[in-house]
This record gives structure tokens, C-alpha cells and sequence, in this order.
């Protein structure tokens, strides 16, 4: 089956999905490293404690607010184009970032942080990017194995910070400097994706307008619990290297935790989208929700190094099981014609909730208590309610579908 005779083609699906485990797998490091450093750069920058995750916050706002027009670009010009502008916000991120730690100036890091945030927000389109031109029974797969490349990811991110935190008089100066290169070296392999025409897939004029896409309620459950499950990771990995340091672990330390975490998020996309195909999508969004909420608890256990892998390895794993499960949903629920409209849109609604828990986060971390496990545990408590929202909408799911 070709392209002229359908939309889909897995052929081109396939060739498309080694691009992009690649590039997640290079240009994808610079994310961990962000996030690993960002809260403890954002720390010795700033006097005041609570602000100290705002960077990481600017990032995810970097996020929030370039989804929709990066969308619309993809739209109009291809993927390639969008992805070449999230390299460049990725370079230009870090570039600022290394000028303010050279300075000292903490308002120039959160300035540089926010245009890290448009490579976080373009990497977001690889798993659409995938799922563009595959058949419906492919796409759970091509999804999750988009993510795939974040293994390598993983361990790329931890040894550049683990390799250039402290080599230079300046703290996390080299790590940045690292990412610059990172994305200039890697953003060629963009120009390697082939797809259609942008008008042959992605029109705008056509399909439900975006009240009429959110009033659908597939397309409002997977909103809910992309934005769920994403956001809770967020909040609680972003805390994650200030627990770890602030409880007398080494940044090395830390830098592990992330890397294990990162993997966990990953790793599982070998099976995710078999688990899909097989149990069906909404059983494994539950599944992840529900190993979200272990990972809370084992969190609030205690704080020894153990706690803090553990804990972050399935948070990991309830990511990565609720937001592929949500996309999967997502893709599956709105029209060629919509893709470019939902798909920015849904993307700027999941980092609004991973903004407002990036926000969170700082303060729940450094503003809750007397003691970094006060604020530690404050933290993983803060996902109960969000976890019972994101749950409650898959029940209300079910419920309706028997009705």
C-alpha cells in the first residue's frame, strides 16, 4: 500500500522511526542534562532557596508556549522545519545559559532556560512524527519506539554531566557547552526524514474546531491523562537532584538517579506498544497511573539512595506506560485534517500542567518545611489529587463506553 492510495505507509513509517530513534538518541541527551543540572545551577545562583527549580520551570514555559506555533509550522513546512528550529532554541538555550553561569546572573540562566524549552517542545513531535504516515495497527508501535532512543539518551546526559559538571572553574559551565555542540553537531539528521508534502496530510481548514476536539471524550481523557502523567513526572523529577544532594549524596549521585529514571522512561517502549495491541490502551494508562502512585509512596518511604532509585525508576515507568498509552488514544481519535491543530494544542495543554508542577515543585521542595525530607515528601503527596483526576477520567471512560 503507497502513499498515493492511502495516507498511510509503513514502509516510509519505518525508514522515518531510525531517524528519529537517532536523533532522540544524540540531541535527546541535552534533556537529562538540563534537568539534572538546571535545580542545582538554578541553587547556586540564586539566594533564595525556593526559587532554585525556576529554571526548569522557565524550560517547561519555553515548552508550554512553543507547541502551538512550532505545530503550526510543521503544518505548513514539514516536520524537518520544526525540527530544525528546536535544534536551534536548544543552541541558543544553552549558549545563554553558559554566558549566565560565566556571569553569575541568575535572571540571564532563566532567560536561557526558556529557550531550551523549544527543543523540549520540538522533541515532543518526534512520537507524532512517527505515527504521521503509519497504519493504525503500527502506530502504537512506532510511538513507543520513537522514544527508544532515549536509552542511549539516558546514559549519554548522565556521563556529560558525571564528565563536565566541575572540569571548569565555573560549575555546570562545560555541560552546557557540551549541549551546544551536541546540537550542532546532530542537527543534520533532520534533513534525512522523508515525508509527503505538508499540504497532502496536514491541512488546517478541514475537521472539528478545538471545542469541538475537546468535547470528544477520547480525545479529553487522553488530554487529561498525558497532562497527568507528564506533569507528576515533571514535579517529581525535578525535585529529584535536590532531595538526592540535599540528603548528603554526591551530584555524581544524582546524576545516576536522573539516568535511571530517564531509562525507565524509555526502556520500556521495546513492549509498550505491544502491551497496547494486546490489553488494549486504556488498561495500560491505568497501569501507569497506578505505578505513578507507588512510585509516591515508595518516595515518602525514606530517603535513602535506594528510595530515591526505586522511586524514580518507576516513575519512570508510569510515564512512559501513561503518556505513550495517551498518545496512542490521542492519534487515534482525530482526523489527517486536525493532526496540526490537536496535536499543538495538546501539546501546549500537557506542559501547562508540567509548568504549574515545575512551579510547584521549588516550593514544595524548599518552602514545606524545616528539613529537605519534609519537602521531599511533600512533594510526592502533592500527586494524590491528580492521580484520583486522571483515574477518575479513565473510569468515566469505561463507564460511558458500556453504557
Amino acid at each position: 500500500m503507497t502513499s498515493t492510495t492511502s495516507p498511510f505507509d509503513d514502509r516510509l513509517a519505518k525508514r522515518n522511526l531510525i531517524v528519529l530513534i537517532l536523533a532522540q538518541a544524540t540531541l535527546g541527551a541535552q534533556m537529562p542534562v538540563i534537568f539534572t543540572i538546571g535545580g542545582l545551577a538554578g541553587k547556586m545562583l540564586t539566594s533564595n532557596p525556593c526559587l532554585a527549580t525556576l529554571p526548569i520551570t522557565a524550560t517547561v514555559v519555553g515548552s508550554m508556549v512553543s507547541a502551538n506555533p512550532l505545530s503550526a509550522l510543521m503544518a505548513r513546512h514539514g516536520r524537518r522545519a520544526g525540527f530544525f528550529v528546536g535544534a536551534l532554541g536548544g543552541t541558543l538555550g544553552a549558549a545563554i545559559c553558559a554566558l549566565a553561569l560565566a556571569m553569575g546572573s541568575f535572571p540571564l540562566f532563566v532567560f536561557g532556560a526558556f529557550f531550551s524549552g523549544i527543543y523540549q517542545s520540538a522533541q515532543g513531535f518526534f512520537r507524532f512524527a512517527a505515527a504521521d504516515v503509519a497504519s493504525p495497527a503500527f502506530r502504537p508501535k512506532v510511538i513507543s519506539w520513537a522514544l527508544a532512543g532515549g536509552l542511549v539518551a539516558a546514559f549519554t546526559g548522565k556521563e556529560i554531566v558525571s564528565q563536565t559538571a566541575e572540569v571548569m572553574a565555573v560549575p555546570f559551565l562545560g555541560a552546557y557547552l557540551t549541549v551546544i555542540a551536541m546540537n550542532l553537531v546532530f542537527v543534520w539528521l533532520f534533513a534525512l526524514l522523508k515525508a509527503p508534502p505538508p499540504q497532502a496530510h496536514t491541512g488546517q481548514a478541514g475537521g472539528r474546531t478545538r471545542w469541538q476536539l475537546l468535547a470528544d471524550p477520547r480525545i479529553r481523557v487522553a488530554v487529561i491523562v498525558g497532562a497527568v502523567s507528564y506533569a507528576l513526572m515533571n514535579l517529581v523529577m525535578t525535585s529529584s537532584p535536590l532531595a538526592v544532594v540535599g540528603c548528603g549524596f554526591k551530584t555524581a549521585d544524582a546524576a545516576d538517579v536522573v539516568a535511571a529514571h530517564v531509562l525507565a522512561m524509555f526502556l520500556p517502549s521495546f513492549f509498550t506498544g505491544n502491551l497496547i495491541a494486546r490489553f488494549g490502551v486504556e488498561k495500560i494508562m491505568g497501569t501507569g497511573l497506578v505505578i505513578l502512585a507507588i512510585a509516591g509512596a515508595v518516595a515518602i518511604a525514606g530517603v535513602q539512595l535506594e528510595n530515591f532509585f526505586l522511586a524514580l525508576i518507576l516513575l519512570g515507568l508510569g510515564w512512559n506506560f501513561g503518556f505513550i498509552g495517551a498518545t496512542t488514544m490521542l492519534t487515534n481519535a482525530h482526523t489527517v485534517e486536525e493532526r496540526g491543530r490537536m496535536q499543538g494544542m495538546n501539546d501546549a495543554l500537557v506542559f501547562g500542567g508540567v509548568t504549574l508542577a515545575s512551579m510547584s515543585s521549588g516550593g514544595l521542595m524548599n518552602c514545606s518545611g524545616s528539613s529537605v525530607i519534609a519537602g521531599w515528601q511533600a512533594v510526592n503527596l502533592a500527586m494524590l489529587p491528580f492521580l484520583v483526576l486522571a483515574g477518575g477520567a479513565l473510569i468515566w471512560l469505561a463507564f460511558r463506553r458500556e453504557a
